[in-house]
């Protein structure tokens, strides 16, 4: 099992929010599942030389994409005010010195964000990626890092998806493709061996 380059690796966490954890229906892990899964990997990392990302997004109201689909959209109704917070107190917590958030408005985390600057100027060269939902904002931002020459672990269990069916398809069929796909517990060995 390779190790990490710490002051090279990025933890990339994608929409652990209000507005989408608590949601119903995930599969094929639950969002209480996942957040204790993405504790763990934001635990191990607290104040090393690793990066740690949290991302949300805000694509609703005016900015909404409205595309002509055959499959519409979920429709969100009245969009609560705490839509984007995030559902981790360790993204504003004070003791760690190596968070940054990252705000994005599409799928993917680098399109129309500071993602990329942010990663480079630090010198990030891998990303270890999480969050929900696998097939929307996991799998864009895969593809997107990928295609800016980032290195790719997919943490397949600190993630998870509205269709469990299509996660392991994305996860076996995509991922395998843009890098590697490990579980919590092999990306938590990686990082403490890599201290």
């Amino acid at each position: 099992m390779k190790t990490l380059n710490l002051n090279k690796t990025a933890l990339v966490i994608i929409d652990l929010q209000k507005g989408i954890a608590g949601r119903e229906g995930f599969a094929p892990y639950s969002a209480q599942d996942v957040l204790a899964k993405n504790k763990e990997l934001v635990t191990s990392l607290k104040n090393t030389e690793a990066l740690i990302v949290f991302v949300h997004v805000k694509n609703y109201g005016g900015e909404a994409l409205k595309p002509k689909t055959d499959n519409p959209p979920l429709a969100h109704g009245q969009i609560p005010a705490d839509f984007s917070d995030f559902v981790m107190p360790e993204a504003y917590d004070k003791d760690y010195d190596n968070v940054i958030h990252v705000a994005k408005h599409n799928w993917g985390a680098f399109y129309g964000t500071d993602l990329d600057v942010q990663l480079r100027r630090r010198g990030i060269e891998e990303i270890v990626l999480s969050g929900i939902a696998t097939t929307i904002g996991c799998d864009t931002t895969a593809r997107e890092a990928f295609q800016h020459g980032y290195q790719v672990i997919a943490v397949e269990d600190a993630m998870t998806d509205f269709n469990g069916s299509l996660h392991k398809g994305i996860v076996d069929g995509i991922f395998t493709r843009l890098g590697r796909v490990r579980s919590t517990q092999e990306v938590l060995k990686m990082i403490e061996e890599s201290k």
